[in-house]
């Protein structure tokens, strides 16, 4: 890690696209910061939906910039708007959905930052998308501390 602080400004950071109107911005990679954390942010078109998963070594924070999005953290469904801030432990099954009617513009951290290196994987492989029925997303979600424990619960 840099021993000077890191500026990522609007419209910078690695982009990549899986899914058509799905697309993600790696603002702060895992190597940027000694492993400590890694941050992307994501523009997800209405209905589009996260596997029921877990991290294993790794707390995960959504902060909702744009959009509706509801949220299943462990046994409580929560929706939230502009402004939401949820937080994800590791080892606590979660997924979430883009539930408005425009496309949401979601913020996601992992602390520390190894879940987060599924998607500076995914950046180089724009024919693997983010689906249960992907057997290349789970091996790769597995090598990054994920569990996949279920199709999208909503």
């Amino acid at each position: 890690m840099a021993a000077q602080g890191i500026v990522v400004q609007p419209g910078e950071g690695l982009r990549s696209s899986n899914t058509p109107g799905r697309e993600f911005a790696l603002k702060l990679q895992c190597a940027d910061t000694g492993d400590s954390m890694m941050v992307f942010e994501e523009t997800v078109p209405p209905g589009t939906k996260s596997t029921l998963h877990l991290h294993h070594d790794s707390d995960e924070l959504a902060y909702v910039l744009e959009g509706e999005i509801t949220f299943l953290i462990g046994d409580e469904v929560t929706v939230g708007g502009p402004g939401t801030c949820a937080f994800m432990p590791r080892d606590v099954p979660h997924a979430w959905k883009s539930t408005g009617a425009e496309p949401g513009r979601v913020l996601f951290l992992y602390m520390p930052g190894r879940a987060g290196g599924l998607f500076e994987e995914l950046a180089g492989h724009s024919d693997v998308s983010p689906t249960l029925d992907n057997d290349e997303f789970v091996r790769i979600a597995e090598r990054h501390g994920w569990e996949i424990v279920g199709p999208p619960p909503f």
